[in-house]
């Protein structure tokens, strides 16, 4: 099978488990404490992924000048157009509750579908990107960043649709959306396994540390406060068994 075909195939994987979680969050009465606690152990898991699979892999492929350089502007850019999509709308868009409808603010519909890409499409091409190995070129998936992408997605889709249904959204809406940024995801992933070529070293580092600053800004920006919300007690500990289980997938 072609490279950028497998590519598609693990995006679209991982891209599925916003589905998943967005079923369960629109027809399950899930509490909003477990949804608080599901999104913490997604947060670490994703802190876990950004750490070991991608600054660290960038690290030790070109040292520390284009991880600083990739990290601070992928960042700059997650923030930047997060800052924009909050102003129409999105700014709730992974929370359970708090999300805008459409006949309360318009456009902000818009607003969140495109909040979720522009959290979406790192994660995806990272793995894309990871397909391609550290030595010669060989095709080899990070099944630990596929694994932390797929688990982290899950509360993501499950809080965001809560929210979405209090807010008074279409199921159409609610699974359009969702099944829509699981094909986007692998088309992510293709891009990221075709961005690479040619690049060198010092260039596919800085697009690894791109993704992982914009991954740790979308983590502090939406995920951390959605479990903060209401799991304030023990947020600490359950993201901190989220990045533990992430990392012994990372280190076997």
């Amino acid at each position: 099978m072609p490279g950028w075909m497998q590519a598609g195939g693990w995006g679209l994987l991982a891209g599925s488990s916003l589905l998943i979680g967005a079923l369960v969050g629109f027809f399950v009465n899930v509490p909003r404490r477990l949804v608080a606690a599901v999104m913490a152990f997604g947060a670490g898991v994703l802190i876990s992924a950004v750490s070991f699979e991608l600054v660290a892999d960038a690290h030790e492929r070109a040292g520390l000048p284009p991880v600083v350089l990739g990290a601070v502007a992928g960042a700059l850019v997650y923030t930047s157009c997060n800052a924009l999509l909050a102003r129409r709308g999105a700014r709730h868009r992974k929370r359970s509750t708090g999300q805008p409808a459409e006949d309360d603010a318009g456009g902000s519909g818009t607003a969140i579908a495109l909040g979720a890409l522009l959290d979406g499409v790192p994660e995806s091409v990272v793995i894309g990107a990871s397909l391609l190995a550290a030595a010669g070129g060989e095709a080899g998936v990070s099944i630990a960043t596929v694994a932390a992408v797929f688990i982290s997605n899950v509360p993501e889709g499950l809080s965001s649709a809560a929210g979405m249904k209090r807010a008074r959204r279409t199921p159409g809406y609610v699974f359009g959306l969702w099944g829509g940024i699981a094909l986007v995801s692998g088309a992510a992933a293709v891009v990221g396994f075709a961005l690479p070529g040619g690049v060198g070293a010092a260039g596919l580092a800085g697009i690894m540390a791109f993704a992982a600053g914009a991954m740790l800004a979308m983590i502090a920006d939406t995920m951390i406060p959605e479990a903060f919300d209401d799991a304030r007690l023990y947020t600490g500990l359950v993201t901190v068994l989220g990045f533990l289980i992430a990392f012994a997938f990372s280190s076997r």
